[in-house]
């Protein structure tokens, strides 16, 4: 139990370097699509997901510091790998709660007011680039509150529980939201401290649109997916033997 009291609460020297934004980067996921595989620390080519994720955001001059949020018994491995990278930016691994946003809230205690500008990722989205990075930095440090999103390429239905259609939306309105997504630390703190029930919000931006917030989106990546299936795995080595990656 002391083992794991000092892993819970890991924190890794870093250099006292005056930067723009700080990263929570959740890897909590169930993994209950991956027919026992841990997404999280399986390989896309020759590297763990986690690893390719946390390096994205690691190369960047704009990003301070990375908090990692991961379940409880993956944190050992988390600063295993993170030690093995080299990862000089990732400050805390700390373990997540029982929904995404409790688990983001963990992850979000670590910091303090002086990070202007939180950026909150998805772990299994490795592909991620600073392109997309930075433009949800840029425009949360605009508008205080932004994500990244792709054009809806199919024509999508509301649907009733028996399958009656009841209406198609103008997919030009639509949009596929993706991470990261980017809050000043005071917008996020407002919203997430007054939230009730944190298990009814999908993503961090719906937390925010609760509170009265306007949320602007910048232009994401199709790459830039979620891996939630085996076939999700297949897809992501197949996009790092097409680029090299």
């Amino acid at each position: 139990m002391a083992v794991l009291q000092t892993a819970l609460n890991w924190t890794a020297t870093t250099d006292n370097i005056e930067l723009k934004a700080s990263a929570i980067i959740v890897c909590g996921g169930s993994s209950g699509r991956m027919n026992g595989i841990d997404k999280i620390f399986a390989k896309i080519g020759n590297m763990p997901v986690a690893a390719k994720t946390i390096m994205a955001f690691e190369a960047l001059k704009e990003i301070s510091n990375i908090v990692v949020v991961t379940k409880e018994e993956s944190v050992l491995p988390m600063q295993k790998l993170c030690d093995e990278y080299g990862f000089k930016k990732v400050t805390d691994i700390v373990a997540g709660g029982a929904c995404r946003e409790e688990s983001v809230y963990n992850g979000f205690k670590m910091l303090s007011s002086e990070e202007q500008i939180v950026l909150i990722h998805d772990g299994a989205r490795p592909f991620v680039t600073s392109e997309v990075i930075l433009r949800v930095l840029a425009s949360a440090k605009a508008y205080s509150a932004a994500t990244c999103a792709v054009n809806v390429k199919d024509t999508v239905k509301v649907v009733k529980p028996d399958g009656l259609i009841v209406s198609t939306p103008d997919r030009s309105t639509l949009r596929a939201v993706q991470t990261p997504q980017g809050f000043t630390y005071s917008v996020f703190k407002n919203a997430i401290e007054a939230a009730n029930d944190l298990s009814v919000f999908t993503d961090d931006c719906s937390l925010i649109e609760a509170f009265g917030y306007p949320v602007y989106t910048v232009e994401g990546d199709y790459n830039n997916t979620k891996i939630t299936t085996t076939d999700d795995l297949g897809f992501a080595n197949y996009l790092v033997t097409k680029d090299g990656k």
